[in-house]
C-alpha cells in the first residue's frame, strides 16, 4: 500500500563516513550503492560481507542442543518398532509446516505419526489436556510438540500422569517452571551467539528430523525436511541470520524440483512452474495459500497436502487451499472497507491508536487488516471481533518503535488475556472495558507519536540513479538474497524524476512512467491512497523488482514512497539551524541564514566536524552521494 503524499514522513539515511565504502569482497566487487546499503546495515568489512554472501556451514547440532541425542534415540526406537507418534503443532504456517515436516519424515522412517493440531476457533493456541487424553486413548505413548509446548503446563502434567513421553521443540519464551518432558530443543538453550538462535518452530523440527535421518542414513527424508524448512521459515518471517540463512541458500534452489507432490501442486496453481522458487515467490505466492488454511479452515488439510505422495490428491487439496485463499482475500477486503468507513464516520481527526470492533468480523483475518491500517496510517491498530459471553478477541499491529507487548502489559488490569512481541500481539477483553482500554492505549500512542512524528515513515537506504539500474546491477542485488526479517528487501531512492505518464489502474494501483536523464523506468504504487495529479518532478523510494508479463521481463520500481522533488535546491535543517543548499555542476553550495555561502570544495578542506557533517548531509539530500 502506498500512502498519500501528506501521510509520508521521509527519513534519508545518515551520510557515510569517509572510507566507509572501501570494504568489498575479494571476488567480484559489489556496486557502490550496494556497498553503501550494506555499510548502513553494519557490514563494514570484507569479512562481514563475505559471510553474508556465503555463510559458514552449520556447526554440529548436538553441540548446541544438549537434549538432541536423547530425542533422536527415542525417535529411532519409535521408528524401528513402528510406534504411533503424535506430532502436536499449531495452526499458523510455522506450526503446520513443522507438523508436516516431522509427519513426512517419520512416515518414511517406519513410525506411525499422527498430526494433532488444535482448532483456531474451538481450542485456541497450543496443546491442551483434552488432546492429550484423546491421543493416549489411541495408544500414543510418545508426543512431539512443534512450534508450541513450553507453556502447556497442564496438558503435559496430564501426559506425565498418563505415561506419555514428550519431546518439546519450541521457540517461544521459556516459562518457569517448565512442563514435564523427556527432551527439549529450544534456541534459548543453545550457547550465547549460537547460529541456531534465530530458528523458528520449523527450524527446530528440521534440526530434529535431519539428525534422525543422518543417524538412520536416510537422505530422502532429509531432502523433504529441507524443502519444508524453507517454506515454513519464510512464511513465519523468521530472522534470516545464522543457520536460517545458510539453509535457505542451500534449500531454495532445490524447491522447484521438490519430490513433494503438494508443493508441486501449489506451484502449479500459483503459476510458478516456469520460474525458480526464490524467497519472494515463497513469501508472496506459496505462504499465503498455506496461511489461509490455518486462518479459515482445517490445518490438517495442509499437513495432508504436504505429506501425500499422490499427485491427484495433492492437486485436489491444493485447490482447496486456493479456494480458502480467495475467501481470505475477500474477507480482508470487506473488513478493511468496513474499518475505513468506521474511521471516516469518526471525522477527520484520527486517534493516535486505532481501535475498531465489530462482533461479526472473522478472528482469522483481523490481524491482516490491522497490519494494512498500520501500513496506511503509520499508527498502531487493534481490530476486535466478538468471542461470545460479552468478550471480544483482538489482533494488534504497530509501526516500528511502538512496542505492542509493553503497551498491553501496561493495560493488563483491563484485559483477561494478552500476549505478543513488539510488532504484534493479541488480547481478550470484556466489552465494558473497551472504552477504558482505548483511552489508555491512546495515551500511550500519543506519547510515542510526540517523539516519532505523524505519518508513515519512508526510509530509503541508498541512492540510485536510473542509469545505474540494469540487469547487471539486478544480478548483483540478487547476490544479497534471500531477504526477510533482519535482512529486508532494500529500499532505494532516486531524486529529480520526471513523471512522463501516470495511470490509475483497476484496484486503485498507480502506474507511472518515470524519466531521469536519458533513462526511463516503469513504477507501480500498489493500492495508491493519494491524489491522481502528481507534481511534474518527484523523488521516489522503491524496491527493485523483475517483472514478467506475457513472456517479457523488465525491471520495475515498486514504490514505497514519493514526494515532490526540490530540484537543484533543498532546505536543510541541521542542528536546529536552517541552510539553503543547491547544486552547481558536480558540486554544491550551502547558504546560511545570514546569506554566507560555502562551496563543497571549501567544505571538504574544512577541519571543523560540524562543517564537514553539514556538507555531507547537503550532498546526500541533493543526491550527490549514495
Amino acid at each position: 500500500m502506498l500512502p498519500a503524499l501528506h501521510e509520508q514522513r521521509w527519513h534519508l539515511p545518515a551520510p557515510l563516513a569517509l572510507g566507509a565504502l572501501d570494504a568489498a569482497p575479494t571476488t567480484e566487487p559489489l556496486p557502490q550503492p550496494l556497498l553503501a546499503l550494506l555499510s548502513r546495515r553494519g557490514f563494514t568489512s570484507p569479512e562481514a560481507i563475505a559471510a553474508l554472501l556465503d555463510p559458514e556451514e552449520a556447526p554440529a547440532a548436538e553441540l548446541h542442543f544438549p537434549d538432541l541425542v536423547k530425542a533422536v534415540a527415542r525417535l529411532k526406537r519409535a521408528c524401528s518398532e513402528g510406534e504411533a507418534v503424535a506430532i502436536c503443532g499449531d495452526y499458523d504456517a510455522d506450526g503446520m509446516t513443522s507438523t508436516a515436516l516431522l509427519v513426512g519424515v517419520l512416515q518414511r522412517l517406519g513410525a506411525r505419526p499422527i498430526a494433532a493440531i488444535p482448532s483456531r476457533m474451538d481450542d485456541g493456541y497450543g496443546l491442551n489436556a483434552a488432546m492429550v487424553e484423546k491421543l493416549a486413548e489411541q495408544g500414543v505413548a510418545l508426543l512431539v510438540t512443534v512450534d508450541n509446548g513450553v507453556s502447556a503446563l497442564k496438558a503435559l502434567e496430564r501426559a506425565e500422569a498418563l505415561g506419555v513421553e514428550v519431546i518439546l521443540t519450541d521457540h517461544h519464551t521459556i516459562p518457569d517452571p517448565l512442563p514435564p518432558h523427556l527432551a527439549l530443543l529450544h534456541p534459548q538453550r543453545t550457547p550465547p551467539g549460537s547460529p541456531y538462535r534465530g530458528l523458528a518452530g520449523v527450524g527446530l523440527a528440521y534440526v530434529l528430523a535431519a539428525a534422525l535421518c543422518q543417524s538412520l542414513r536416510h537422505n530422502d527424508g532429509q531432502q523433504i525436511a529441507l524443502n519444508l524448512f524453507c517454506i515454513g521459515t519464510i512464511a513465519d518471517m523468521a530472522p534470516l541470520v545464522g543457520v536460517n540463512r545458510r539453509w535457505l541458500l542451500d534449500g531454495l534452489p532445490q524447491l522447484a524440483f521438490s519430490p513433494l507432490a503438494g508443493l508441486q501442486a501449489l506451484q502449479r496453481l500459483a503459476g510458478l512452474e516456469e520460474a525458480p522458487l526464490d524467497a519472494q515467490a515463497v513469501g508472496f505466492q506459496i505462504a499465503p495459500r498455506i496461511n489461509a488454511v490455518g486462518r479459515l479452515g482445517d490445518p490438517q488439510l495442509v499437513v495432508e497436502l504436504l505429506t501425500t505422495e499422490d499427485p491427484s490428491r495433492a492437486l485436489e487439496l491444493a485447490r482447496d487451499c486456493e479456494a480458502l485463499n480467495r475467501q481470505r482475500r475477500d474477507l480482508c477486503s470487506a473488513i478493511e472497507a468496513e474499518a475505513l468507513a468506521l474511521l471516516e464516520a469518526d471525522g477527520p481527526q484520527r486517534p493516535a491508536f486505532l481501535l475498531l470492533a465489530q462482533n461479526h468480523w472473522h478472528h482469522g483475518v483481523i490481524g491482516i487488516v490491522a497490519a494494512r491500517l498500520v501500513e496506511r496510517f503509520g499508527l498502531p491498530a487493534a481490530l476486535l471481533a466478538g468471542e461470545g459471553n460479552g468478550r471480544l478477541r483482538a489482533s494488534v499491529r504497530a509501526p516500528r518503535g511502538f512496542a505492542v507487548d509493553e503497551a498491553l502489559q501496561q493495560c493488563a488490569h483491563l484485559l483477561e488475556r494478552f500476549g505478543g512481541h513488539p510488532a504484534a500481539g493479541g488480547f481478550t477483553v470484556r466489552a465494558e472495558q473497551v472504552a477504558a482500554l482505548h483511552e489508555q492505549l491512546n495515551q500511550l500512542a500519543q506519547t510515542w507519536l510526540q517523539q516519532a512524528g505523524h505519518g508513515t515513515p519512508v526510509e530509503p537506504e541508498a541512492l540510485l540513479n536510473f542509469d545505474q539500474i540494469n540487469r547487471s546491477f539486478y544480478r548483483q542485488l540478487q547476490r544479497l538474497e534471500p531477504f526477510g526479517i533482519g535482512h529486508p528487501q532494500p529500499v532505494f531512492w532516486s531524486r529529480g524524476c520526471q513523471v512522463a505518464a501516470q495511470k490509475l489502474l483497476r484496484g486503485g494501483h498507480l502506474q507511472l512512467e518515470l524519466r531521469q536523464g536519458d533513462a526511463s523506468l516503469r513504477a507501480m504504487g500498489w493500492r495508491w491512497q493519494g491524489e491522481t495529479n502528481l507534481p511534474a518532478l518527484i523523488d521516489v523510494a522503491y524496491r527493485l523488482r523483475l517483472d514478467s508479463w506475457q513472456g517479457e521481463e523488465r525491471l520495475q520500481l515498486e514504490l514505497v514512497g514519493l514526494r515532490a522533488s526540490s530540484g537543484n535546491e533543498v532546505v536543510l535543517q541541521h542542528h536546529k539551524r536552517t541552510y539553503w543548499c543547491r547544486r552547481e555542476g558536480a558540486g554544491l553550495v550551502v547558504r546560511n541564514a545570514a546569506g554566507e555561502e560555502l562551496t563543497s570544495a571549501e567544505g571538504d578542506s574544512h577541519d571543523h566536524p560540524y562543517v564537514r557533517a553539514l556538507m555531507q548531509d547537503a550532498a546526500l539530500a541533493l543526491g550527490l552521494v549514495a
